[in-house]
């Protein structure tokens, strides 16, 4: 059985966040890292932090955000787009605009991972992970 680490990573962020929970853990890997950077320079959580584990594997552990006043999360929607057994690929003219560009896609270019936005002022394409609104 295969299993896909970053729709775990993407089902984790969204069950912490219905059930209301401020922290989140979730084993860490390079590309969950990056993808939890881009979520935080984007404001859609509030901290995160790396910590080292006994199997050398690491953890990271995200402070979820919420607006003050309605209790709801900044997070609406998180969208896995490319599957293990379906990989979604746009080139630079064709990237996804996530509801009109209020929200985002995270692409899998040579440069690493980085926005739709940036894969636009760039000119690259690559895989396309998730949408994030």
């Amino acid at each position: 059985m295969f299993t896909d680490p970053i729709a775990d990573y993407l089902t984790r962020v969204r069950n912490a966040q219905m059930a209301g929970h401020k922290v989140v853990d979730i084993p860490a890997s390079n590309m969950k890292k990056s993808i939890t950077e881009i979520l935080y320079d984007k404001g859609y959580i509030l901290n995160f932090k790396f910590e080292e584990t006994k199997n050398n594997q690491g953890n990271i552990k995200i402070a979820l955000k919420y607006s003050v006043q309605t209790k709801l999360p900044a997070i609406k929607k998180l969208i896995r787009i490319s599957k293990p057994g379906l990989r979604k690929y746009a080139d630079a003219t064709n990237l996804p605009r996530v509801i009109n560009g209020l929200g985002i896609a995270i692409i899998s270019t040579s440069k690493g991972l980085i926005t739709d936005k940036e894969a636009r002022n760039l000119n690259v394409g690559g895989e396309v992970i998730c949408h994030v609104y």
